[in-house]
């Protein structure tokens, strides 16, 4: 499965509930995997995002809804990214013109 990056920031509303956000993110990892994907790692960071999770989903419209799904709950805004392995990435640079 394509391995994508999320990054995420806390909203007002977000880190005024942080206390609930070991609950949310249980409920997330179960979203996930409803919808056929995984929620691989989650790191609470510093720097300028709140929040960096690495995940595995079918395709980029399943990560997609999930990205919406998880923003429009509204404690946080998210930036997602695919990310390429070191052998998806060999492949891509070993076929080029």
């Amino acid at each position: 499965m394509p391995t994508y990056i999320i990054l995420s920031n806390y909203t007002q509303k977000g880190i005024e509930n942080i206390k609930e956000s070991p609950n949310r993110l249980d409920t997330t990892k179960s979203f996930f995997r409803e919808m056929g994907a995984e929620l691989k790692a989650f790191y609470l960071v510093q720097g300028r995002y709140d929040v960096v999770v690495v995940a595995e989903a079918p395709n980029d419209e399943t990560i997609s809804k999930l990205s919406l799904a998880i923003s429009s709950l509204g404690n946080v805004r998210t930036e997602t990214m695919r990310a390429y392995t070191e052998t998806e990435f060999r492949n891509l640079v070993t076929n080029l013109p």
